[in-house]
């Protein structure tokens, strides 16, 4: 897909560490599909948001299913200064 933003400071939130650990999920991976564009298991309407993000410059969301069923989210801010991995209900 290749669509250009920058990640900034990349940060875990504890949850999210631990959570992917667990699950043998490397966040590398998670996070180059981010980066990529690929927005994992988001809705249509999250979707149109990440597409008029990387327009206008706003947050970007991508949310995984990790391989036990639980979800990591990914998180770029809007100045995109930082990307966090957390845990939906730590948002």
């Amino acid at each position: 897909m290749g669509r250009a933003f920058e990640l900034g400071r990349i940060v875990a939130t504890p949850g999210a560490i631990e959570l992917l650990g667990a699950a043998g999920t490397d966040p590398t991976e998670l996070l180059r599909r981010h980066h990529g564009g690929d927005w994992g298991e988001v809705d249509a309407h999250d979707r149109r948001a990440n597409d008029a993000a990387l327009r206008h410059g706003t947050r970007l969301l991508s949310s995984y299913t990790l391989p036990g069923g639980e979800k990591v989210w990914i998180i770029t801010e809007a100045d995109r200064s930082s990307t966090c991995l957390l845990l939906p209900e730590e948002y």
